[in-house]
Protein backbone atom coordinates (compact mmCIF):
# COMPACT_ATOMS: atom_id res chain seq x y z
CA UNK A 1 0.00 0.00 0.00
CA UNK A 2 1.45 3.36 -1.01
CA UNK A 3 2.12 6.15 1.47
CA UNK A 4 -0.40 8.36 -0.34
CA UNK A 5 -3.12 5.72 -0.07
CA UNK A 6 -2.35 5.14 3.62
CA UNK A 7 -2.55 8.88 4.28
CA UNK A 8 -5.86 9.10 2.38
CA UNK A 9 -7.33 6.22 4.38
CA UNK A 10 -6.18 7.75 7.66
CA UNK A 11 -7.74 11.09 6.73
CA UNK A 12 -10.97 9.39 5.71
CA UNK A 13 -11.11 7.57 9.05
CA UNK A 14 -10.52 10.81 10.94
CA UNK A 15 -13.24 12.60 8.98
CA UNK A 16 -15.63 9.72 9.64
CA UNK A 17 -14.96 9.96 13.39
CA UNK A 18 -15.42 13.73 13.24
CA UNK A 19 -18.72 13.43 11.36
CA UNK A 20 -19.99 10.82 13.79
CA UNK A 21 -18.90 12.96 16.73
CA UNK A 22 -20.84 15.95 15.41
CA UNK A 23 -24.04 13.85 15.35
CA UNK A 24 -23.49 12.39 18.81
CA UNK A 25 -25.79 13.56 21.60
CA UNK A 26 -23.91 14.72 24.67
CA UNK A 27 -25.26 14.24 28.23
CA UNK A 28 -27.86 16.86 29.23
CA UNK A 29 -25.76 17.79 32.28
CA UNK A 30 -21.97 18.20 32.07
CA UNK A 31 -19.89 18.90 35.15
CA UNK A 32 -16.47 20.55 34.82
CA UNK A 33 -14.26 19.72 37.80
CA UNK A 34 -11.74 22.48 38.49
CA UNK A 35 -8.99 21.50 40.98
CA UNK A 36 -8.46 25.12 42.02
CA UNK A 37 -10.31 27.39 44.43
CA UNK A 38 -13.19 29.58 43.31
CA UNK A 39 -11.88 32.93 42.10
CA UNK A 40 -8.64 31.57 40.65
CA UNK A 41 -7.90 32.42 37.03
CA UNK A 42 -8.62 28.85 35.88
CA UNK A 43 -11.94 28.93 37.74
CA UNK A 44 -12.92 32.17 35.99
CA UNK A 45 -12.09 30.63 32.61
CA UNK A 46 -14.07 27.49 33.49
CA UNK A 47 -17.20 29.53 34.24
CA UNK A 48 -16.93 31.35 30.93
CA UNK A 49 -16.45 28.01 29.15
CA UNK A 50 -19.41 26.47 30.97
CA UNK A 51 -21.77 29.22 29.85
CA UNK A 52 -20.64 29.04 26.22
CA UNK A 53 -20.63 25.22 26.09
CA UNK A 54 -24.18 25.17 27.44
CA UNK A 55 -25.26 27.46 24.60
CA UNK A 56 -23.70 25.17 22.00
CA UNK A 57 -25.00 21.87 23.38
CA UNK A 58 -28.40 23.01 24.63
CA UNK A 59 -27.76 21.32 27.97
CA UNK A 60 -26.62 22.42 31.41
CA UNK A 61 -22.94 22.81 32.25
CA UNK A 62 -21.79 23.42 35.82
CA UNK A 63 -18.43 24.07 37.48
CA UNK A 64 -17.40 22.02 40.52
CA UNK A 65 -14.38 23.38 42.42
CA UNK A 66 -12.40 20.65 44.18
CA UNK A 67 -9.08 22.23 45.22
CA UNK A 68 -6.36 20.71 47.35
CA UNK A 69 -3.42 18.30 47.34
CA UNK A 70 -1.67 20.16 44.50
CA UNK A 71 -4.79 19.70 42.30
CA UNK A 72 -4.98 15.93 42.84
CA UNK A 73 -8.22 15.95 44.86
CA UNK A 74 -10.05 17.23 41.80
CA UNK A 75 -7.99 15.10 39.40
CA UNK A 76 -8.80 11.91 41.34
CA UNK A 77 -12.50 12.76 41.44
CA UNK A 78 -12.56 13.28 37.68
CA UNK A 79 -10.65 10.05 37.02
CA UNK A 80 -13.32 8.06 38.90
CA UNK A 81 -16.27 9.78 37.18
CA UNK A 82 -18.65 8.13 34.68
CA UNK A 83 -17.08 7.51 31.27
CA UNK A 84 -19.88 9.11 29.28
CA UNK A 85 -18.82 12.72 28.79
CA UNK A 86 -20.83 13.96 31.76
CA UNK A 87 -17.73 14.90 33.77
CA UNK A 88 -14.61 16.71 32.56
CA UNK A 89 -11.47 17.86 34.32
CA UNK A 90 -10.26 21.35 33.50
CA UNK A 91 -6.73 21.90 34.76
CA UNK A 92 -3.43 23.49 33.84
CA UNK A 93 0.29 22.86 33.55
CA UNK A 94 0.33 23.05 37.35
CA UNK A 95 -0.94 19.47 37.56
CA UNK A 96 1.93 18.27 35.38
CA UNK A 97 4.61 20.10 37.37
CA UNK A 98 3.11 18.86 40.65
CA UNK A 99 3.17 15.28 39.34
CA UNK A 100 6.78 15.68 38.22
CA UNK A 101 7.87 16.50 41.76
CA UNK A 102 6.13 13.53 43.39
CA UNK A 103 7.59 10.07 43.93
CA UNK A 104 4.09 8.61 43.87
CA UNK A 105 1.46 10.26 41.69
CA UNK A 106 -2.18 9.74 42.78
CA UNK A 107 -3.36 9.96 39.17
CA UNK A 108 -1.09 10.32 36.14
CA UNK A 109 -3.17 12.40 33.73
CA UNK A 110 -0.72 11.65 30.92
CA UNK A 111 -1.65 7.95 31.00
CA UNK A 112 -4.70 7.55 33.27
CA UNK A 113 -6.98 10.15 31.70
CA UNK A 114 -7.91 11.03 28.14
CA UNK A 115 -6.89 14.41 26.67
CA UNK A 116 -9.90 16.21 25.18
CA UNK A 117 -8.81 19.71 24.18
CA UNK A 118 -6.37 22.49 24.99
CA UNK A 119 -8.23 25.67 25.79
CA UNK A 120 -5.35 28.14 25.89
CA UNK A 121 -1.63 28.73 26.18
CA UNK A 122 0.20 31.77 27.46
CA UNK A 123 3.44 33.00 28.99
CA UNK A 124 4.59 33.31 32.53
CA UNK A 125 6.11 36.65 33.36
CA UNK A 126 9.17 37.45 35.45
CA UNK A 127 8.69 40.58 37.51
CA UNK A 128 11.15 42.50 39.67
CA UNK A 129 10.26 44.55 42.72
CA UNK A 130 10.44 48.29 42.15
CA UNK A 131 12.71 48.33 45.20
CA UNK A 132 15.37 46.43 43.24
CA UNK A 133 17.58 47.76 40.45
CA UNK A 134 16.68 44.94 38.07
CA UNK A 135 14.77 46.02 34.96
CA UNK A 136 15.88 43.65 32.17
CA UNK A 137 16.80 39.97 31.74
CA UNK A 138 20.44 40.98 31.25
CA UNK A 139 20.43 42.95 34.51
CA UNK A 140 18.89 39.96 36.30
CA UNK A 141 21.61 37.62 35.05
CA UNK A 142 24.36 40.11 35.92
CA UNK A 143 23.00 40.56 39.44
CA UNK A 144 22.59 36.82 39.95
CA UNK A 145 26.12 36.10 38.79
CA UNK A 146 27.55 38.87 40.96
CA UNK A 147 25.63 37.55 43.98
CA UNK A 148 25.05 33.80 43.54
CA UNK A 149 22.11 32.48 45.58
CA UNK A 150 21.33 35.95 46.92
CA UNK A 151 18.80 37.25 44.36
CA UNK A 152 15.53 35.88 45.71
CA UNK A 153 12.25 34.82 44.14
CA UNK A 154 9.06 33.99 45.99
CA UNK A 155 6.51 31.30 45.06
CA UNK A 156 3.42 29.60 46.41
CA UNK A 157 5.49 26.61 47.47
CA UNK A 158 7.96 23.91 46.52
CA UNK A 159 7.04 22.13 43.29
CA UNK A 160 4.69 24.82 42.01
CA UNK A 161 4.90 25.89 38.39
CA UNK A 162 6.57 29.17 39.43
CA UNK A 163 9.20 27.23 41.38
CA UNK A 164 10.13 24.79 38.62
CA UNK A 165 9.99 27.56 36.01
CA UNK A 166 12.53 29.55 38.02
CA UNK A 167 14.69 26.43 38.29
CA UNK A 168 14.52 26.09 34.51
CA UNK A 169 15.67 29.71 34.21
CA UNK A 170 18.53 28.92 36.59
CA UNK A 171 19.48 25.91 34.50
CA UNK A 172 19.42 27.62 31.11
CA UNK A 173 20.86 30.99 32.17
CA UNK A 174 23.56 29.36 34.33
CA UNK A 175 22.59 31.34 37.43
CA UNK A 176 21.36 30.56 40.93
CA UNK A 177 18.29 32.40 42.17
CA UNK A 178 17.35 31.70 45.78
CA UNK A 179 13.90 30.18 46.23
CA UNK A 180 11.70 31.54 49.04
CA UNK A 181 8.56 29.36 49.30
CA UNK A 182 5.33 30.69 50.81
CA UNK A 183 2.05 28.96 51.66
CA UNK A 184 0.37 30.47 48.62
CA UNK A 185 1.54 32.90 45.95
CA UNK A 186 -0.55 35.77 47.36
CA UNK A 187 1.41 35.59 50.61
CA UNK A 188 4.63 36.40 48.74
CA UNK A 189 3.28 39.68 47.37
CA UNK A 190 3.70 41.88 50.50
CA UNK A 191 7.36 40.88 50.84
CA UNK A 192 7.84 41.40 47.10
CA UNK A 193 6.35 44.89 47.19
CA UNK A 194 8.46 45.78 50.21
CA UNK A 195 11.62 44.61 48.46
CA UNK A 196 12.29 41.77 50.89
CA UNK A 197 12.28 39.42 47.91
CA UNK A 198 13.49 40.51 44.50
CA UNK A 199 11.42 38.57 41.97
CA UNK A 200 8.12 36.87 41.28
CA UNK A 201 7.43 34.43 38.45
CA UNK A 202 3.79 33.84 37.56
CA UNK A 203 0.78 34.81 35.50
CA UNK A 204 -0.04 38.45 34.91
CA UNK A 205 -3.29 38.42 36.89
CA UNK A 206 -1.28 37.67 40.04
CA UNK A 207 1.40 40.30 39.49
CA UNK A 208 -0.43 42.82 37.28
CA UNK A 209 -1.95 44.94 40.06
CA UNK A 210 1.53 45.60 41.45
CA UNK A 211 2.83 46.51 37.99
CA UNK A 212 -0.04 48.94 37.43
CA UNK A 213 0.61 50.53 40.81
CA UNK A 214 4.28 51.03 39.99
CA UNK A 215 5.43 48.62 42.69
CA UNK A 216 6.85 46.09 40.21
CA UNK A 217 8.28 45.89 36.72
CA UNK A 218 7.86 43.11 34.16
CA UNK A 219 11.36 42.26 33.02
CA UNK A 220 10.68 39.31 30.73
CA UNK A 221 8.35 36.60 29.44
CA UNK A 222 9.22 32.92 29.62
CA UNK A 223 8.13 32.00 26.09
CA UNK A 224 10.60 31.68 23.23
CA UNK A 225 8.95 34.54 21.33
CA UNK A 226 7.85 38.03 22.51
CA UNK A 227 4.17 38.31 23.37
CA UNK A 228 1.75 40.78 21.83
CA UNK A 229 0.02 41.14 25.20
CA UNK A 230 3.24 42.57 26.65
CA UNK A 231 4.64 44.91 24.00
CA UNK A 232 8.28 45.81 24.40
CA UNK A 233 8.90 43.12 27.01
CA UNK A 234 11.88 40.93 26.05
CA UNK A 235 12.06 37.16 26.38
CA UNK A 236 14.03 35.45 29.11
CA UNK A 237 15.41 33.31 26.29
CA UNK A 238 17.54 36.34 25.34
CA UNK A 239 19.76 35.42 28.30
CA UNK A 240 18.66 31.80 28.77
CA UNK A 241 19.09 30.14 25.36
CA UNK A 242 16.42 27.59 24.55
CA UNK A 243 14.09 28.62 27.36
CA UNK A 244 10.45 28.23 26.36
CA UNK A 245 7.90 27.91 29.16
CA UNK A 246 4.20 28.51 28.79
CA UNK A 247 1.20 27.62 30.87
CA UNK A 248 -1.62 25.72 29.19
CA UNK A 249 -5.16 25.06 30.33
CA UNK A 250 -6.95 22.01 29.01
CA UNK A 251 -9.67 19.41 29.41
CA UNK A 252 -9.48 15.71 30.22
CA UNK A 253 -12.04 12.89 30.42
CA UNK A 254 -11.97 9.65 32.42
CA UNK A 255 -10.04 6.82 30.77
CA UNK A 256 -12.50 4.64 28.87
CA UNK A 257 -14.67 7.48 27.57
CA UNK A 258 -15.63 6.56 23.98
CA UNK A 259 -13.57 8.21 21.23
CA UNK A 260 -16.70 9.60 19.58
CA UNK A 261 -17.62 11.51 22.75
CA UNK A 262 -14.06 12.81 23.16
CA UNK A 263 -13.98 14.10 19.57
CA UNK A 264 -17.42 15.72 19.88
CA UNK A 265 -16.33 17.50 23.04
CA UNK A 266 -13.08 18.50 21.34
CA UNK A 267 -14.99 20.06 18.45
CA UNK A 268 -17.31 21.99 20.77
CA UNK A 269 -14.58 23.18 23.14
CA UNK A 270 -12.36 24.31 20.26
CA UNK A 271 -15.20 26.59 19.14
CA UNK A 272 -15.90 27.74 22.69
CA UNK A 273 -12.24 28.78 23.09
CA UNK A 274 -12.68 31.30 20.28
CA UNK A 275 -15.71 33.06 21.75
CA UNK A 276 -15.40 36.62 22.99
CA UNK A 277 -16.61 35.65 26.47
CA UNK A 278 -13.75 33.20 26.91
CA UNK A 279 -11.12 35.40 25.24
CA UNK A 280 -12.07 38.26 27.56
CA UNK A 281 -11.11 36.05 30.52
CA UNK A 282 -7.91 34.44 29.21
CA UNK A 283 -6.33 37.27 27.22
CA UNK A 284 -5.41 39.54 30.18
CA UNK A 285 -2.80 36.90 31.08
CA UNK A 286 -1.50 36.92 27.53
CA UNK A 287 -3.09 33.54 26.82
CA UNK A 288 -4.46 32.76 23.38
CA UNK A 289 -7.12 30.22 22.37
CA UNK A 290 -6.00 26.87 21.00
CA UNK A 291 -7.72 24.52 18.55
CA UNK A 292 -5.91 21.20 18.40
CA UNK A 293 -6.89 17.53 18.35
CA UNK A 294 -7.04 15.34 21.46
CA UNK A 295 -4.04 13.44 20.09
CA UNK A 296 -1.94 16.59 19.69
CA UNK A 297 -2.85 17.77 23.19
CA UNK A 298 -2.00 14.35 24.62
CA UNK A 299 1.41 14.45 22.96
CA UNK A 300 2.01 17.93 24.42
CA UNK A 301 1.11 16.71 27.93
CA UNK A 302 3.49 13.75 27.75
CA UNK A 303 6.34 15.89 26.40
CA UNK A 304 5.86 18.49 29.13
CA UNK A 305 5.70 15.87 31.86
CA UNK A 306 8.94 14.26 30.69
CA UNK A 307 10.72 17.64 30.63
CA UNK A 308 9.54 18.69 34.08
CA UNK A 309 10.28 15.25 35.54
CA UNK A 310 13.84 15.43 34.20
CA UNK A 311 14.30 18.87 35.77
CA UNK A 312 12.79 17.83 39.11
CA UNK A 313 15.06 14.79 39.27
CA UNK A 314 18.16 16.80 38.36
CA UNK A 315 17.38 19.50 40.95
CA UNK A 316 16.16 16.98 43.57
CA UNK A 317 12.78 18.68 43.88
CA UNK A 318 10.56 16.19 45.72
CA UNK A 319 7.18 16.92 47.27
CA UNK A 320 5.39 14.03 49.01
Amino acid sequence: MSKILKAALALAALLAISAKAQQLQLPPLIKIIVPFAAGASTDAAARAVAAELAKRTGGNVIVDNQPGASTFIGVAAAAKAPKDGSVLLMTSTSTITAAATKQTVPVDISTEMLPVSQLSAGPLIVAASAMSNIRTPAELVAAARAKPDQITHGTGGVGTLAHVAAEMINDTAKITLKHIPYKGAALAVPDFVAGRIDLLVGVYTTIGPQVKAGRAHIIGVTTAQPQAAFPGVPTMASVAPGLNIDIWVGFFAPLGTPAAIVHRLNAELNEVAKTKAVRDVIEPDGSVPQAITPEAFGARVKTDYAAWKKLASAKNIVVD
